[in-house]
């Protein structure tokens, strides 16, 4: 049972010896319990951030048991009540039952099965609370800051890209595959006085140095093959705003020679164009690899660097966050339920226990996935209660499922994915955008 020492057991009972036989039972198993003599005494002591289960006798003068159980439905709709009844009172236990009330015993009653069925509540309402608890922490954040969490490492990162935000300065941000350095990234935009111009990102670990000039710097009229017309390149988009280099250690050699200009002069020059033109741009590069080392081995530019890295700021990844776990994969869980249309989805203990002990080598981005993955597949398991759910939303967890199935067969390569899913590229992103799916995800 996760029960913890804080849940207690309200026992309503109005007859004198079973009230004190019943409680004495119930503390000698190591329950905390409060015992009341009537409904009304019960009810003014539960509040609805209650974290514990209410026992309570049927047949009760002035307030009985089904009333007390109205009562508290008002209070906490997930809150268990466990009732007990005469045998000629079963029927209505059972009716009681499809009004909402957890379980029902009848007397005389053995006490290991009180006990058992109350520490089943407990532990139920154990996890809810503490969800609730979780999804509070994680709304709180979310009104902070999309960057979730409340452990002291992410309170620090908020507040360091708070103040970093405003000096609008050149930031190098580091951390691991997933941790969320580009949304890092868009915070320092957001929060900065540049909020209201561009934010430009530049995928580098997709530019070759063939195409990199083009993407980045853009190009004068006739001046590349196939297109007499003239391309704005990125970095010149993103004048007046912030251009976000994205893994920029994936950057070729000529590029990053190129884009040290960039960064030294603040001025960009359009292949085939007869002068520069001046920038008035923040840069913020990311990198899931050690840029310091890079330079040793002779794969990134070390001037490049040290203009890169002036101001630096490390993402910790998941492994080092665990007070984050759960308030995250709760966070998440409230995605998938609502994009894959599975609101009855509850988390559970075994949730709880993968999320706190596995190691996460693919930190946010692959709790993430995991959360969407858990969701689909309680989809799945329910499909014996497929008559009460419309054809539209069985279909559609259908093929979310497929798609995730075929990113995860292909690596999280979008292209590949297309062939063995035969639909347009075009199709295949409007999907992934639909059911809130990140290929990269499924990248090893």
């Amino acid at each position: 049972m996760t029960a913890g020492a804080d849940q207690t057991v309200y026992f309503v009972e109005d007859d004198d010896a079973l009230r004190f036989a019943t409680t004495q039972a119930l503390e000698l198993a190591g329950l905390t319990v409060r015992a009341f003599a009537g409904a009304e005494a019960a009810l003014a002591a539960i509040t609805p951030d209650l974290d514990g289960v209410v026992v309570s006798d049927i047949r009760m003068p002035r307030m009985d048991g089904l009333q007390l159980l109205a009562r508290l439905r008002d209070i906490d709709r997930d809150l268990p009540v466990i009732l007990i009844t005469g045998h000629g009172d079963v029927p209505m236990a059972v009716s009681a039952l499809r009004d909402g009330a957890w379980d029902f015993l009848t007397k005389p009653f053995a006490t290991d099965h009180l006990i058992a069925t109350v520490s089943r509540a407990l532990e139920r309402r154990g996890l809810l609370v503490e969800n609730r608890r979780l999804r509070a922490a994680a709304a709180a954040g979310e009104a902070e800051s999309p960057l979730i969490g409340d452990s002291p490492a992410l309170v620090q990162l908020r507040a360091t890209i708070r103040q970093l935000a405003q000096a609008d300065v050149d930031v190098l941000v580091e951390g691991e595959t997933g941790t969320g350095k580009e949304l890092a990234a868009l915070m320092l935009h957001r929060l900065g006085p540049r909020r209201s111009h561009p934010f430009m990102a530049a995928h580098c670990a997709a530019l070759t140095d063939e195409n990199a000039g083009i993407e980045l710097f853009g190009h004068a009229a006739d001046s590349v093959p196939h297109t007499r017309l003239a391309r704005t390149g990125t970095i010149a988009l993103s004048s007046g705003g912030t251009l976000l280099l994205d893994e920029v250690g994936d950057l070729g050699p000529a590029s990053q020679a190129a884009l040290l200009r960039v960064i030294e002069e603040r001025e960009v020059q359009p292949i085939g164009a007869a002068r520069a033109e001046a920038l008035n741009l923040r840069v913020v590069a990311t990198s899931s690899v050690d840029l310091a080392k890079a330079v040793q081995d002779g794969r990134f530019r070390g001037d490049l660097y040290h203009r890169l890295a002036a101001t630096r700021l490390h993402i910790p990844p998941l492994r080092e966050r665990e007070h984050d776990r759960m308030i995250l994969f709760v966070a998440f869980v409230d995605q998938a339920r609502d994009q894959l249309a599975q609101p009855d989805y509850v988390i559970d203990e075994a949730d709880r226990r993968h999320v706190l002990t596995h190691h996460w080598p693919g930190n946010v981005r692959e709790l993430r996935n995991y959360a969407f993955d858990r969701v689909l597949s309680f989809g799945g398991a329910a499909a014996g209660d497929a008559g009460i759910r419309d054809l539209p939303t069985r279909v559609a967890d259908f093929e979310a499922a497929t798609i995730v199935d075929a990113l995860r067969a292909c690596g999280g390569n979008v292209v590949r994915a297309v062939d063995v899913l035969g639909i347009p590229r075009k199709t295949l992103y409007y999907k992934l955008t639909r059911y809130g799916i990140d290929p990269d995800a499924f990248r090893s």
